[in-house]
């Protein structure tokens, strides 16, 4: 599937990434997270992944309603929380172009009930970089588990003048959705808008998204995938959560949207693309504001409104985001033009591990040793899929022009993975180097009548299409049992 982002204006089009390897790794990349999701009992999975101007792949997977029934799709509507974050600080560096705020002014300036609190002199540059000391969601902040509406606007200056306050400016990183919510006030302040009016008429439409917005949308609710409860212990049964809007914090973590959009989102956040923000302005979003240190250890790096984090050796900004029954998680490499989203509709959702996962594989394929090539005259996908025995699932795939292999139960795909170099139209070869696996051996293909594997013959070991070797399982363990037996005085 590909896609031409609405508007672009790139003044320098070279991408670092090649496409090719992009979309000859998308379907190992798809049936990788199709796997976790069902391994992990997730109910559903969205995922899509940009590189420039090229959507490369777009998948749902799984269910949009677990408990109905009701399988999931590219568009569904997710909440996608804290990436809400990423938009109030584009909106702000807007404003900042325009000359209707500045970074270092107090946000009693925009606010003016904060006038002689304690939060009255913390900057538009402190809210946004989570240095302003400011409290995180409230002394009562049950609204996250749907006891309580939302903070309205009074209840949010109420809360702000009188416990606002819980660090000194700059003396710690503070993570704050409350200091988030105050920015939307002042984009409200400076722009003459409401939040969302802002939003829509300033990027969303620019960058022409019709299913992304500031914040839960009724009229719409039959367009969203449910939140789903968390798993309590491994026996557990998920429960569909109901969505609610987020009010005066829509600025922190009202937004929603699919994983299509958030991909031409992110790539407005690319060198060289003008219809948002300057690359000046980016480089401030998207700069290490804050080392994030705990207990004598590095546990995260945050710009403004952008968490920064790298990735075998690719340094990516983006957002995650944690709405009751959704978790996201947006990757944006601005330099190779690459975005990573991916969208689950449960708590305790995989977003995070998954997007980290499907980033490693990109990196995998984009970096592959010239002496493991396949030959041009052998047609490598036909040595591709899902092999099973007893110890469990391996896949063979296609990455970056090589054959690799790695296990997809795993929480990192390239982990353990071996690289196969091909012997001839029936054999493979597990890539001699150091390692604990089957280095230098043989790997041996039998194929049915339609030239498909039938098995394979994985250094000495025996493996089946997963779903033959499913329907033997039981009398493989059978027959094991009688062959015990027989050997018993």
């Amino acid at each position: 599937m590909t896609s031409t982002i609405h508007g672009l204006n790139r003044t320098d089009p070279a991408l670092s990434y090649d496409l090719n390897t992009a979309r000859e790794a998308a379907p190992a990349i798809e049936s990788w997270l199709d796997y976790q999701r069902r391994y992990l009992r997730t109910p559903g999975v969205q995922a899509a992944i940009r590189v420039g101007d090229e959507l490369v792949l777009s998948t749902a997977l799984g269910h949009g309603d677990e408990v109905a029934g009701t399988p999931l799709a590219t568009d569904h509507l997710f909440r996608i929380a804290s990436h809400s974050k990423t938009f109030t600080a584009t909106s702000i560096m807007q404003l900042v172009e325009q000359g209707k705020v500045r970074l270092d002014d107090p946000v009693a300036q925009y606010v003016g009930e904060l006038a002689g609190t304690a939060l009255a002199p913390v900057t538009v540059r402190e809210l946004l970089g989570h240095q302003g000391g400011v409290i995180r969601d409230g002394v009562d902040k049950d609204y996250w588990q749907l006891m309580e509406p939302f903070p309205d606007r009074a209840s949010l200056i109420d809360l702000c003048r009188s416990d606002g306050q819980v660090f000194e400016r700059n003396e710690h990183f503070k993570y704050t959705n409350i200091g988030y919510s105050l920015l939307g006030l002042v984009i409200e302040s400076a722009s003459g808008s409401s939040y969302g009016d802002y939003v829509a008429a300033n990027i969303v439409e620019p960058l022409g998204l019709t299913r992304t917005g500031a914040e839960w949308d009724p009229q719409r609710a039959a367009e969203y995938a449910a939140g789903h409860t968390g798993l309590l212990d491994g026996a557990d049964v998920r429960e569909v959560i109901p969505h609610v809007d987020t009010r005066a914090m829509a600025a922190a973590t009202g937004f929603y949207s699919t994983a299509e959009e958030l991909t031409t989102y992110g790539a407005a956040h690319f060198f060289g693309a003008d219809e948002l923000i300057s690359d000046a302005s980016k480089r401030l979003l998207q700069r290490d504001e804050s080392l994030v240190n705990a207990f004598g250890k590095e546990i995260g790096r945050y710009g403004l409104g952008m968490d920064i984090v790298t990735i075998g050796g690719r340094r990516l900004v983006g957002h995650s985001g944690g709405y009751p029954g959704h978790i996201t998680r947006t990757f944006i490499d601005p330099t190779d033009q690459i975005v990573v989203s991916v969208l689950t509709n449960c708590v305790g959702g995989p977003a995070g591990p998954l997007a980290t996962g499907v980033v490693k594989l990109l990196n995998l394929a984009a970096e592959p040793p010239a002496d493991t090539q396949v030959p041009s005259d052998i047609d490598a996908s036909r040595f591709c899929g899902s092999f099973a025995n007893m110890m469990g699932v391996l896949n063979i795939a296609l990455l970056g022009g090589r054959l690799i292999a790695f296990f997809p139960a795993a929480a990192d795909p390239v982990d353990t993975f071996e690289e196969l170099q091909v012997i001839d139209e029936n054999t493979l070869a597990v890539v001699p180097t150091a390692g604990y696996g089957s280095i230098g051996e043989k790997v041996v293909y039998s194929w049915d009548a339609d030239g498909q594997p039938s098995l394979v013959r994985y250094g000495g070991s025996t493996r089946w299409p997963v779903e033959v070797f499913r329907a033997r399982r039981t009398a493989q363990i059978a027959e094991a049992d009688v062959h015990a037996l027989a050997r018993r005085p």
